[in-house]
């Protein structure tokens, strides 16, 4: 799964999302300050606290960056300002719109999901309607105790097979393994409160992405799909939701191609 060019840019674009898609976006962090000014000032205060307490600058911009776009893309597809969209958060951390209220959010006949990942350059968001929908893009890195890691949070089974790969597949089956748990653990929206090593996903190369096994009840695995994302070598990315029967929409763009939107 390649992602292809920009689907809209600016108000009047006429951007859709049906309700058997599943719209994944991808950006950089490559932009020059007056669009993260932009951005910036799109944000509302406490975002901008947020972005503000992290320690390291590449840090914040991914926060201002992320938030910011994905106010943009909700805001095409809600026909409303993106700056004046409205959040909050379960008890989990999860964010979500705020429901209708008049004048200040907008009328939703299907609610919205969403989710935001980052990782070195690469941001992904993905969005749809009516089902949950997370995403995990990771930097595949050599630098750290992978051994460690995967005995500490993969499930008896996936690090007993992980465990056989050899030479540099084996950071790459590590990371395709964490998205996917990650991903699958962000659509349920229950953060660590499911354990990492309750359920087993494939990740050996070349094996079609699923979630194998589900504990303590083995049917929900039959009510979901992964989708592997082919970014680029240097990145491992997933997409999880439920049901079979979604189709997966994926595009390149740059958040300015939609200022022209933000009242």
């Amino acid at each position: 799964m390649n992602l292809g060019e920009p689907l809209c840019g600016g108000s009047g674009s006429g951007y859709a999302l049906p309700q058997d898609e599943v719209h994944l976006w991808r950006t950089t962090l490559d932009m020059a300050a007056p669009g993260f000014a932009k951005l910036w000032q799109m944000l509302s205060q406490d975002e901008r606290d947020r972005a503000d307490r992290y320690h390291f600058e590449v840090d914040r911009r991914r926060a201002v960056i992320g938030r910011g776009y994905l106010r943009l893309l909700l805001g095409q597809i809600l026909d409303f300002p993106a700056n004046k969209l409205q959040f909050e958060y379960d008890k989990f951390g999860k964010p979500g719109l705020m429901p209708e209220k008049p004048g200040l959010m907008p009328k939703q006949e299907v609610p919205l999901q969403f989710n935001v990942s980052h990782s070195g350059d690469v941001i992904l968001i993905a969005i749809t309607m009516g089902r949950e929908v997370g995403v995990d893009v990771e930097k595949i890195r050599t630098d750290l105790d992978a051994d460690s890691i995967a005995a500490r949070f993969f499930s008896a089974n996936e690090y007993k097979i992980w465990a056989t790969v050899a030479g540099p597949a084996r950071y790459e089956a590590f990371f395709a393994c964490w998205t996917r748990k990650e991903a699958y653990l962000k659509a349920r929206g229950v953060g660590l409160s499911l354990p990492l090593d309750q359920f087993d996903v494939s990740f050996l190369p070349n094996e079609e992405p699923r979630l194998l096994e589900t504990r303590p009840d083995p049917t929900e695995a039959r009510r979901w799909k992964i989708q592997a994302l082919n970014l680029s070598g240097e990145y491992a990315a997933a997409l999880a939701a439920p049901g079979s029967t979604w189709k997966l929409k994926c595009w390149n763009s740059h958040p300015l191609s939609l200022i022209s939107g933000v009242s």
